[in-house]
């Protein structure tokens, strides 16, 4: 028996109170009558740390698979709680699908949920022009049945290669990647062609609705860097009936997502014994290094700001996108020193970090909607991102805040980066990265780890 094997029947010995009110013929539970016994699944010191996992898994993952429905035609993973965020976002998914994967015999369910993705793409691609093709949109709603081509008319943070390469280190679903890595190419190749206007490697917003705020809905919904977007039509391209589609700001956040998904896919093909595509991407990804270590990086600020897309002007304001590059290994050696002295001044330390704007911004609001909250998500990957380049203590400091709040004021969307106080939906699908934090070893003082992982 292989070390995998052993954990999988360990584990599920250790879950003997893991129940299913109903199971579907590819492995998945659909409804809610599943639950997680932590104490059989986790071991820490601290029983407040099993509370709270227990918590995570049964309200944040296991509680949101939901049964076939509409567009959707596997099982699928909703994004909030009863009617909020009802469908299957990008981003929201990947998290949960990450410690879902934790659990033996998922493996159809978790095939399941990615293939509502490509399935999604396969049908936009059989109704929109060739340039179009490609895109996933930022959620699929299962009730949208007749307009779905229409609306949502724009994407989400391109993830679904870093949720891809987790599942695989957790479960080693080849399946998944040889059903997965083509489609997943296809989206990448959309998002610079289509938000990489000027071929720079430096990535955009935008939206076919040519409504504004669909474009901020690309990324983090209310950034205060594109306070000035404006959506205009394709620099190069003049093709008939095309609109004002594409945004006029580049972003270091949404640059960086599509840079760590494909370092994911790059690895993924190797897996596969794709060379080819693990040299095509492994080109676009030198390509936006540069470009953003060139014109994004800001010594002043000690981080990446976004940049005009038709002059390369920086947008001076930092905010939670800035620090994304960390996770992507974009940064040089000198430049995440200057990122961690920059982290530990009075422009990032509020009491619950980390503001999703530069506290010293006019427009800092502790309890605002991206501009100056705390997201548990991105506090983790920036963790992950300071951890990677070797300092443990401020990865640290912000796992042990993010989850002694959590302690505190319960599992929610978002939280006040002054009181800590919850915002926003309970029970957010994305807001399991509290747990993550700790199974990733990124806390000092809040210890949790699998139970024979």
């Amino acid at each position: 028996m292989n070390r995998r094997e052993f954990a999988a029947k360990t584990l599920v010995a250790a879950m003997g109170s893991l129940l299913a009110s109903r199971w579907v013929a590819n492995g998945g539970p659909v409804t809610g009558g599943l639950a997680v016994n932590a104490r059989g699944m986790f071991e820490s010191n601290d029983p407040d740390l099993i509370r709270l996992a227990e918590e995570v898994y049964n309200q944040c993952v296991l509680g949101k698979i939901k049964p076939p429905e509409g567009t959707l035609k596997h099982c699928w993973m909703q994004a909030g709680t009863g009617d909020a965020f009802y469908g299957q976002w990008i981003w929201d998914a990947m998290f949960v699908v990450d410690l879902l994967a934790i659990l033996p015999g998922q493996e159809g369910l978790i095939r399941g949920i990615f293939q509502n993705y490509w399935d999604f793409q396969t049908r936009w691609n059989a109704r929109r022009p060739e340039y179009a093709h490609g895109m996933i949109a930022c959620m699929i709603e299962p009730r949208n049945t007749t307009g779905w081509n229409e609306m949502p008319a724009y994407s989400q943070i391109p993830i679904l290669g870093w949720g891809l390469e987790r599942v695989y280190k957790r479960n080693g679903d080849k399946e998944l990647l040889r059903k997965s890595l083509g489609p997943l190419e296809s989206f990448h190749e959309w998002y610079w062609r289509e938000r990489d206007v000027t071929n720079m490697g430096l990535v955009a917003v935008g939206s076919y609705s040519e409504v504004i705020q669909h474009g901020r809905y690309e990324t983090f919904d209310n950034e205060v860097n594109l306070d000035g977007l404006k959506l205009t039509p394709h620099p190069v391209r003049k093709g008939a009936g095309e609109g004002n589609w594409y945004g006029d700001i580049c972003l270091p956040g949404i640059t960086s997502y599509l840079v760590s998904s494909e370092c994911s896919l790059v690895r993924l093909a190797k897996v596969l014994g794709d060379t080819a595509m693990a040299r095509r991407r492994q080109l676009r990804i030198a390509k936006a290094v540069a470009a953003m270590r060139r014109h994004m990086w800001d010594e002043e600020s000690g981080t990446f700001l976004a940049v005009k897309r038709d002059t390369l002007e920086k947008v001076r304001v930092a905010t939670i996108g800035s620090w994304m590059p960390l996770m992507s290994n974009i940064p040089t050696r000198a430049m995440t020193r200057r990122m961690a002295r920059a982290f530990m001044t009075e422009h990032w330390q509020t009491p619950l970090p980390i503001p999703t704007v530069d506290r010293k911004d006019p427009r800092f609001d502790p309890h605002s909607y991206w501009r100056g909250d705390v997201w548990p998500a991105p506090n983790y990957q920036v963790a992950c991102g300071f951890a990677r380049h070797g300092y443990p203590r401020i990865a640290a400091d912000i796992a042990d805040k993010t989850i002694a709040n959590a302690l505190k004021n319960g599992i929610s969307e978002h939280y006040d980066s002054v009181t800590g106080k919850p915002l926003g939906v309970p029970f957010l699908g994305m807001t399991c990265t509290i747990l993550t934090l700790m199974l990733d070893g990124l806390s000092s003082r809040h210890k949790l780890k699998l139970r024979h992982g």
